[in-house]
């Protein structure tokens, strides 16, 4: 493991240890509105990067979806299997997703990419089509330049801002995010709001992006 990824190990370890179910047990907006697209597509497998402790996970698994999870931090990936048992879970980066043999329907991430830098954003998101069937879906969430938090803490590239030690964040607008996208078909964009439990910090509403993308045709 490289020492960036070392050091996000090291500090999502902590930030779990810290705060358990730092972000409550209810699934976020957006994994509800999901969940819906998935059922209108039929999708039956579906693969979360960034799973955490389960909260998104448990909720596609519970209406029946096969689901895979995975996680960097070895304690989030030990509450989840006890938080949500019908999920199956990988201890691992997400930029080693390609190293998975599973093919899926669809890709449900949310608030993982905006953790990386440039190169990587680019590299996860592939690793993730990979691992995609055809027509498959790739849904993700991202912080938005309306976040409150935007332009916080040393700018390490072009609205990625290190306001702590360890965890980059890159700040989407909309027309950033679609070009992150712009080899995939897109279906839908848009903002939501999802409020959120950060433990002594109180709760805390996230202006976040969403794209809905499938893959093209081969």
């Amino acid at each position: 493991m490289g020492n960036y990824l070392f050091k996000m190990k090291e500090y999502w370890d902590k930030r779990f240890k810290d705060g358990n179910t730092i972000w409550g047990i209810n699934p976020s907006n957006s994994a509800r509105y999901a969940l819906e697209i998935f059922k209108d597509r039929n999708v039956c497998d579906l693969l979360v990067p960034g799973s955490g402790y389960g909260r998104n996970t448990k909720l596609f698994s519970n209406a029946g979806l096969s689901v895979v999870g995975v996680e960097i931090s070895g304690i989030a990936f030990n509450l989840a299997k006890e938080f949500d048992p019908l999920s199956k879970f990988y201890n691992m980066s997400v930029l080693d997703i390609e190293h998975i043999s599973e093919m899926f329907d669809a890709v449900y991430c949310f608030n993982v990419l905006h953790l990386f830098r440039q190169t990587e954003r680019e590299q996860f998101i592939k690793s993730c089509a990979r691992n995609i069937k055809d027509r498959g879906i790739l849904y993700f969430v991202v912080f938005s330049e309306k976040e409150k938090n935007f332009g916080t803490g040393n700018e390490v590239e072009e609205n990625t801002f290190e306001s702590k030690p360890g965890r980059p964040v890159h700040y989407f607008s909309d027309n950033d995010l679609m070009e992150h996208f712009k080899d995939y078909n897109l279906i839908e964009t848009g903002l939501v709001e999802d409020q959120e439990g950060h433990g002594a910090e109180g709760e805390h509403t996230h202006v976040l992006r969403y794209i809905v993308c499938s893959l093209p045709l081969q």
